[in-house]
């Protein structure tokens, strides 16, 4: 054999056991075995708003649409396809007691089927009245005062017989009615665009019939002041109204310590 081959031998041999010696040396290889596939979802078409759908708003079928949705948190208020196919031609025309956000599911507790009827008689609660008291920047809270939030609503007065026996004018106060919803400050029944204040010349307030007799009164008497009420007040909270006191008898007075009561009839 002549010298070059065996030459060219012996490199081929040698590169060939530092290359076994180099991968006995390194980390074997591991092999990872692919995930399981995670189980299918159970799904099931809701039906939500298609876009912002504002407070007593007749909302149409355009407003309207079929979303899938995981059947695990579809609430058994929500509107199920399999269950009514028709719901959008069904609630085509109801009046909504509630604003609803674009992809939020519709529930049927927040529409009301008006037939015809205007939107405040929509949404205003069973057994619940609207009643319009005028107002201005000076006694609307500077013109903070929006829609749903919620007023007291005080008497200013002359005090006649006070003033027979000082001899100088008096004034008196008093809070006449207690956490009252604003349901609209003139034709403005929500906030829109990122508008924080609405100065208007007549708030609507909700109010049972009783109270809507007393603010009657009220106005007569002499001016009306709306105070603004901190959300923390009544956010999430149901307003107990007391309807076993009669306030058509009067309103509470207090001069010099002494209690009286006013007729306001």
């Amino acid at each position: 054999m002549k010298p070059a081959r065996i030459l060219v031998l012996v490199i081929a041999l040698l590169a060939g056991g530092v290359a076994a010696w180099l991968a006995s040396g390194s980390d074997p290889v591991t092999v990872v075995a692919p995930a399981p596939a995670p189980p299918p979802i159970d799904t099931v078409d809701v039906l939500v708003a298609a876009s912002d759908i504002g407070l007593g708003t007749a909302i149409t079928a355009q407003e309207l649409r079929w979303q899938i949705w995981p059947t695990a948190g579809a609430g058994p208020q929500f509107i199920r396809k399999s269950d009514r196919p028709d719901a959008i031609q069904q609630l085509g025309g109801s009046i909504t007691r509630q604003a609803f956000a674009a992809g939020e599911p519709i529930r049927e507790s927040r529409l009301i089927k008006a037939s015809g009827s205007g939107y405040m008689a929509a949404i205003l609660p069973q057994g619940m009245r609207a009643i319009a008291t005028e107002v201005s920047p000076e006694s609307g809270a500077g013109g903070f005062i929006l829609p749903n939030d919620h007023v007291d609503i005080i008497l200013t007065r002359r005090d006649r017989d006070a003033e027979k026996a000082s001899g100088v004018e008096v004034h008196t106060s008093m809070t006449v009615l207690s956490n009252l919803r604003v349901l609209a400050i003139d034709q403005t029944i929500e906030e829109k665009n990122g508008q924080r204040v609405v100065v208007g010349r007549t708030a609507t307030l909700e109010v049972t019939p009783t109270q809507a007799e007393t603010l009657t009164r009220a106005k007569l008497m002499g001016q009306l002041v709306l105070v603004l009420r901190s959300v923390i007040d009544f956010e999430g909270k149901e307003v107990a109204v007391d309807e076993t006191q009669d306030n058509r008898r009067g309103i509470n007075l207090i001069r010099f310590g002494i209690t009286t009561v006013t007729n306001t009839r």
